[in-house]
């Protein structure tokens, strides 16, 4: 891993080389991504087949598009019994968790004034589930459960089948999160058929979940036509260390976000120069034991930072300039650190707290905003699958006392029809 100081002439300049606050998407990809849009919304299903062979090398023709009921149940059959109870235990955790959110109605009533702010869960929600490199039973569950307890009607899935190949425990974690149906397959054809529509696959309000830049490309031009979670990009990780804690524990946790993506973003902020190198060795040292090492050695050598700061404070102001979607704070007093931060997607405290157990059973949901939207975006919760609708009656008396008011701006405005609305109400007043 490189080791940057601030005090250097260019460290902005290396330090926004490695750490890239923006989602860059090449012209290629986006081209690809509108393409396969524009055929999912002409031709639906036979799109769907077509890049589902080209790019998961699956054939669907003659095939059920949709898991079916004796897919499932031999799913049901291939699970471990060790990784049904870790899955049991991880949906636990969550439902557990999501169950204190409450869902407040409001009311004002002050005289012949009623108003109310009503909450209506979404009726339909899509998830992605990402396959390819890795496949996410996690995700199904991080995603699907809140969405069940916000009271969304129906959950779809898509999750691709690279190769005709699944995951037992995908299909296991959907039927244990309340998942009816579950579409196989994946990439932007998977956006667009639930975003749009096809004869197979249902359009839904919103569409939830991670996946790779031709995902969250789609997910971004489909934004207006269906809801988006947000648009996520490689995972990132930032941890605050002043040598208090184990390097061997913030080595592995490092290693444990790059060996997502080539692309995942890891960064130790330290005060500590002997320390800086201590982790420096160890990551060197662990990577080599991964099964994923070619993976998180690359995302290391490329996107992987060791910052060295002058006092704890400096530090601070860098993680809330960054607002890292993971931050672990592996300090003698992380609480106190804890009262300065302002931004970050999930925050771990302490040197049992690895970002790995918030990734399965700590109880939120682990998909996170990236790319420093963790400034102005929270991790999904049930409140992404509610909206609050308005609901407002004025009395005669309340409608007189305020209607003159509107009126005149909107007169200001030059919206005559809009005091007009008004004003005869006030002139011809019902018997």
């Amino acid at each position: 891993m490189k080791i940057l100081r601030t005090t250097d002439r260019n460290f902005r300049y290396d330090f926004g080389k490695v750490f890239k606050r923006q989602f860059e998407v090449s012209e290629s990809i986006q081209k690809t991504v509108v393409d396969i849009l524009d055929d999912i919304k002409r031709i639906g299903d036979q799109a769907l087949q077509k890049y589902t062979n080209r790019l998961d090398f699956f054939d669907l023709t003659g095939k059920s598009m949709e898991v079916t009921a004796k897919e499932m149940a031999a799913a049901l059959k291939e699970i471990s019994p060790e990784d049904k109870k870790a899955i049991d235990l991880i949906a636990s955790r969550i439902k557990e968790f999501y169950k204190q959110q409450k869902i407040t109605k409001i009311a004002s009533k002050k005289g012949d004034i009623d108003i109310q702010l009503i909450t209506k869960p979404l009726e339909r929600v899509g998830i992605y589930v990402p396959g390819g490199k890795a496949s996410y039973p996690s995700t199904v569950l991080m995603t699907a459960i809140p969405a069940k307890l916000a009271g969304v009607e129906e959950i779809i899935m898509c999750s691709p089948w690279s190769n005709g190949e699944y995951n037992p425990a995908v299909l296991y974690a959907a039927h244990v999160a309340g998942v009816k149906q579950i579409f196989k397959i994946g990439g932007a054809q998977a956006i667009a058929a639930m975003a749009y529509g096809t004869k197979t696959v249902p359009k839904v309000d919103k569409i939830i979940g991670p996946g790779n830049t031709y995902v969250s490309w789609a997910k971004k031009l489909v934004f207006g036509e269906v809801a988006i979670d947000m648009i996520a990009g490689p995972t990132e990780l930032v941890i605050l260390g002043d040598g208090t804690v184990p390097p061997a524990y913030v080595a592995s946790d490092l290693l444990s976000q790059a060996e997502h993506d080539e692309l995942a973003s890891t960064l130790l902020i330290t005060t500590n120069a002997n320390y800086a190198i201590r982790v420096e060795g160890e990551v060197r040292k662990q990577v080599l034991k991964l099964k994923r090492k070619a993976i998180a050695n690359e995302s290391i050598k490329k996107r992987g930072l060791i910052v060295l700061v002058r006092n704890l404070n400096e530090a601070i102001d860098l993680v809330n300039e960054m607002a890292p979607e993971h931050l672990e704070i592996c300090t003698k007093d992380p609480e106190k650190v804890l009262t300065k931060i302002k931004h970050a997607g999930t925050i771990f405290l302490g040197p049992y707290t690895p970002e790995s157990i918030g990734d399965y059973v700590a109880g939120p949901s682990h998909v996170l905003p990236t790319h420093g939207t963790a400034r102005f975006f929270s991790a999904l919760s049930i409140y992404d699958f509610i909206k609050t609708i308005p609901v407002i009656k004025f009395g005669q008396q309340a409608f007189n006392k305020f209607g003159p008011t509107a009126a005149q701006l909107a007169e200001n405005e030059g919206l005559t029809a809009h005091a007009n609305s008004i004003n005869l109400r006030i002139e011809k007043p019902m018997e």
